[in-house]
């Protein structure tokens, strides 16, 4: 039978209908609705190569009307297609509906493979990769339930299923985390002879502007001799980088859309060799000026955290000043803290606002959007950010092994399990007190899954399941535990595809070769928020 070559677009599969019209004899309708009694004859039926070129032709005229498309025919050799004939001679398609009965796998082969693992129209795919023609999250209004936005009463009932509002939110604090990132890898190194210049942040959000750089510091060091092994790349042992920023919404109309005025702390994950060295320095250490020395953190955290550089404050001390510094300017207004971190900058956010909980006189609500972040202090230290009312909502990959580190490989489920008996309860408890790997986590939790998404492989590697850019893909698409990927999500693959090629099905990264779209060009800022206006 003759082929279609072209690629049938898949937008226009919903337009197929059971017409019927005759021309010159031809029944039209009997060749698209095995049910239409124009073809009961069984010699037509079991007539199964191309007989005439005249009936083709109108064949493929009728399906041109259909589609809305013009369609390349590609004269190869006929191909011969059993079809099953039923006994009273008409094709046996019962079960497999009008769809069915054209058996589109023939005409187009790619169908089957698209149906499964892609959007199902092309032109949606299209949007997907590109930043043209992005859809945007719903910008409502929060100002009447802003403090339970924040947290106030530890999001219950925004989760799950997901709050189309908190959606929204916590992927704009995501792509001020990305924005961390940014700003450090555009020009990562630091002088070790002068202070530092301040630094341009290319905020996704408009209506905020930012009013203090970040620094970590690592208590140790690297011998010099090492930068000599890799010139050019002494950024990597340097003990100060920028860890992220503070920014405060300036915007009139989203200070009103919120209901408050907005300070953002946001913080990036690992990046610089000492960084790394001070991820493993995992033994508990106690929480300065705790009397009662209960709750411990992780030391390599505090470290960084804590130490002051040759020519930058400590964070602790930077991020403490400016939140006094903005409280006092803004004084009389409603504000909130919001402090947001990835990987290593979600442990930091856990410090900071342990930090901003009890050194800040009058304090605003504080909550923490942690994504990807690791255990950061005991059960002692998560009961004191409680009892300080810091809020914290944890955004787990179930894939992202970083989410279970450090202390000992023991699930919060099972935990739970064990202490709700009371002999296995008085047991965790001094184990809770007295390991120096007795970690716990903080706060509520939102578990999205790779697993889900329909764009990822299921086997995604480990850079993938802890990825950023993939957990905003994650947050966008997850409706809620019992629910597959939604079919509306709203951000751009384009990122997605670019930075995690290897794992996006194949299907996606071939569409994006052969729709010929600039990735690097169109990325730069694929998010789902608009752009004030």
């Amino acid at each position: 039978m003759m082929q279609i070559g072209a690629t049938l677009p898949a937008n226009n599969f919903n337009m197929f209908q059971a017409r019927s019209s005759t021309t010159g004899g031809f029944n039209y309708g009997s060749l698209l609705n095995s049910s239409a009694r124009g073809c009961s004859t069984k010699s037509m039926m079991k007539t199964t190569t191309v007989s005439t070129t005249r009936s083709t032709r109108q064949h493929l005229s009728n399906l041109d009307k259909l589609l809305g498309t013009e369609p390349k025919v590609i004269l190869n050799e006929p191909e011969v297609v059993k079809e099953e004939i039923s006994d009273n001679g008409a094709l046996d398609n019962r079960g497999k509906g009008l769809l069915g009965g054209l058996n589109l796998s023939q005409i187009w082969p790619e169908n089957k493979v698209a149906e499964e693992m892609s959007p199902r129209h092309l032109n949606r795919l299209r949007r997907l990769l590109s930043k043209n023609g992005i859809e945007y999250s719903p910008r409502n209004s929060l100002a009447s339930r802003w403090r339970e936005y924040h947290g106030s009463n530890n999001w219950s009932g925004l989760l799950d299923p997901l709050d189309e509002n908190l959606r929204r939110e916590m992927i704009r604090y995501g792509e001020f985390i990305q924005a961390a990132y940014h700003c450090f890898h555009s020009d990562p190194a630091m002088s070790a002879d002068e202070s530092p210049s301040p630094r341009h942040v290319a905020l996704p959000d408009k209506s905020y502007r930012v009013t203090k750089n970040l620094y970590a510091t690592s208590s140790v060091g690297l011998p010099k001799w090492v930068d000599k092994l890799a010139p050019g790349l002494d950024w990597m042992s340097q003990r100060s980088s920028c860890i992220g920023y503070v920014a405060v919404c300036d915007d009139q109309r989203e200070i009103s859309r919120m209901g408050r005025r907005d300070i953002v702390i946001s913080l990036r994950g690992t990046a610089t060799c000492l960084e790394w060295v001070e991820n493993m320095r995992d033994l508990l250490v106690q929480v300065p000026g705790e009397k009662n020395g209960q709750p411990k953190v992780e030391c390599g955290f505090l470290s960084l955290h804590k130490t002051t550089g040759a020519h930058v404050p400590s964070l602790a001390d930077s991020v403490v000043e400016e939140i006094k510094r903005l409280i006092e300017l803004y004084k009389g207004e409603t504000l909130s803290i919001t402090v947001t971190g990835h990987s290593l900058g979600a442990a930091l956010a856990l410090l900071v606002a342990d930090d901003l909980s009890t050194h800040v006189k009058d304090v605003p609500p504080i909550a923490v959007y942690s994504f990807g972040g690791p255990r950061v202090g005991n059960r002692g230290f998560a009961k004191r950010l409680s009892s300080k009312n810091v809020k914290v909502l944890r955004i787990v990959n179930s894939q992202d092994l970083i989410t279970r580190v450090p202390g000992m490989f023991v699930s919060e489920e099972l935990d739970k399990k064990l202490r709700e008996s009371c002999v296995a309860n008085k047991v965790l408890n001094m184990l809770d007190n007295n390991m120096p790997w007795a970690y716990a986590h903080v706060g509520t939790e939102l578990r999205v899954d790779t697993k889900k998404s329909p764009y990822l492989k299921p086997d995604a590697d480990v850079a993938c399941c802890h990825d950023l850019e993939a957990y905003l893909h994650l947050v966008d698409g997850f409706l809620a535990s019992n629910c597959p990927f939604r079919a509306n999500a709203k951000r751009s693959l384009a990122k997605l595809v670019l930075e995690q090629n290897t794992n996006m099905k194949k299907l996606y990264t071939s569409k994006a070769q052969g729709l010929k779209l600039n990735l690097e060009r169109d990325m730069q800022m694929s998010n789902c928020l608009p752009s004030p206006s």
